[in-house]
């Protein structure tokens, strides 16, 4: 018999990684739990980290086709951007808060480091791109801390650099909870697509960290006081998943 809560603040997202990795990254024997702080849970498969490019959508091969120079792979999960990069003949780092995610990386022939979007390698810059593909535009949490992560970037940013993005519009559903909750958050003072989540695996479960879906609108104003700016938007799907250019101010 085990004492105790059944979760424990741990790296879940690495270890399912790990897990798929190591069953050949088939499809359908590991899934990745992703709880909201007001009880929402979702499960995906966590197979599509290490999707070939063949499977991506539209938009990635769009954005991964716009990299040049130096890259850093910012959320670089188990590193198929990246790999897909490096093939091209691209100097490529990861990072990833994830221990798991980075030796997953590191197994497929990927040079990735443990860091995130506000701690990004100065010791390994200048770069030319940065990629925050797969939803990854979320990574900027907050009003707050998105201010922080563009000026961390910039700090490592070569003349010309841009940011490749992949981010979520949260307004376009139907669902009455989901719309109730984007108007709980305005009335918090936070952006309507703010949300707290944590990844489970197993008994292993992530702190809760903010991770925000916004509107190419609301990243535009995100933007606004910072080193970048807004220069193209890829069209959404359906689902409101769209791409996003940013490039550095002169």
């Amino acid at each position: 018999m085990i004492d105790g809560p059944v979760t424990i603040d741990g790296d879940a997202f690495g270890a399912a990684l790990l897990r798929c990795h190591d069953t050949g990254g088939r499809p359908g024997t590991v899934f990745e739990i992703v709880e909201r702080d007001d009880g929402w849970i979702s499960v995906a498969d966590i197979a599509a980290y290490l999707a070939p490019i063949e499977e991506w959508t539209d938009v990635e091969r769009q954005l991964c086709e716009r990299a040049t120079g130096r890259v850093l792979d910012i959320g670089c999960g188990a590193g198929r951007h990246a790999s897909a990069l490096i093939d091209r003949g691209l100097d490529v780092i990861g990072i990833d808060p994830s221990s798991g995610a980075v030796a997953v990386c590191r197994q497929r022939g990927v040079r990735a480091v443990r860091g995130d979007a506000c701690r990004p390698p100065a010791e390994l810059g200048p770069f030319d791109t940065f990629l925050l593909l797969g939803w990854n535009l979320g990574l900027l949490g907050s009003t707050r801390n998105a201010a922080s992560v563009f000026d961390a970037l910039a700090s490592v940013a070569a003349p010309g650099a841009r940011i490749l993005g992949i981010g979520a519009d949260p307004h376009g559903s139907t669902d009455p909870d989901h719309l109730a909750r984007l108007d709980a958050n305005r009335e918090r003072g936070r952006l309507p697509g703010q949300f707290r989540i944590r990844i489970r695996h197993e008994r292993l479960a992530t702190p809760f960290f903010d991770f925000l879906y916004c509107s190419p609108t609301e990243l535009r104003g995100l933007t606004e006081g910072t080193p970048w700016r807004v220069t193209d938007v890829l069209s959404a799907d359906p689902s409101g998943t769209y791409g996003a250019v940013l490039e550095l101010r002169s």
